[in-house]
């Protein structure tokens, strides 16, 4: 069997265990579903008539802050995954099943393919059921087809940086309630960026962090490209970190899976 077939076999293998584990265990994906909708419901209709009355240049109130609020919580959803993602890998590093694995003929590079593919999958279905919601209670995008298919290009970078961010932290993970907390910290991106109010509205130095950190432009470029908001250079400064976070931790998860036991 060649090289290319031989890792493609395992990774498929891996892929299918991961998705195995996505339908017989809900209980891991649910929360990722309904958390994000209870965030976009509390944030709409509790407070989004204050904090849609005061975008600014923007048309004011409830139904405007819908629009601004969405991609917001789209980034919160896929930061909330990670959590899972964290979790499912410390779980295969501490409970013994890679220390079997390797003791396999098995492509190792596989392991981690299983594990992002599963994620990413998981990640998209919270992301659709979501936006579905967002639908029901007023989110009116503008865009066409051109401009749907750039914006889930995005999202779908983001998920596969987010979701090899998650697999390190799961790799250097001592423990599941570690691999569980350490993911959090993604969480707080939306909320220091420009997902729930424009960052010209923080105080200075906030603002500059909120418009510097990677979820901001993303955010930007999805407001662009579904609403049609001026967005500027925001989509290639998000592709461009989407594809840096990717690289680099693509090479550290990798540097970490190929350490000795105990090392």
């Amino acid at each position: 069997m060649s090289t290319m077939k031989y890792a493609a076999t395992d990774s498929l293998m891996m892929v299918r265990r991961s998705l195995l584990h996505i339908v017989r265990y809900p209980a891991m994906t649910v929360p990722l579903i309904v958390s994000p909708v209870v965030v976009l419901l509390l944030f709409v209709f509790v407070f989004g008539g204050t904090l849609g009355a005061g975008l600014g240049g923007h048309s004011g109130g409830r139904a405007a802050y819908v629009n601004y609020v969405v991609p917001g919580i789209l980034l919160l959803t896929v930061a909330g995954a990670a959590t899972a993602t964290a979790v499912s890998v410390c779980t295969d590093m501490t409970q013994g099943i890679v220390s079997r694995f390797r003791t396999m003929a098995i492509f190792r590079p596989s392991l981690l393919t299983g594990h992002v593919v599963g994620s990413m999958v998981q990640t998209l279905l919270s992301v659709s059921v979501v936006l579905a919601v967002a639908g029901i209670i007023g989110f009116r995008p503008t865009a066409g087809v051109a401009e749907w298919l750039g914006a889930v290009g995005i999202l779908v970078l983001l998920i596969m940086a987010i979701t090899w961010v998650s697999v390190i932290m799961g790799l250097v993970s001592d423990s599941l309630e570690t691999a569980s907390n350490l993911p959090m910290l993604l969480m707080l991106l939306p909320f220091f960026g420009s997902g729930f109010v424009p960052t010209d509205s923080m105080p200075a130095w906030i603002g500059w962090i909120a418009e510097h950190q990677p979820f901001t432009p993303v955010m930007e470029a999805l407001r662009g490209l579904l609403l049609g908001t001026p967005m500027g250079n925001s989509a290639w400064i998000a592709i461009a970190w989407c594809v840096g976070i990717i690289v680099v931790s693509f090479l550290g998860a990798k540097k970490l899976l190929d350490r000795e036991p105990g090392r």
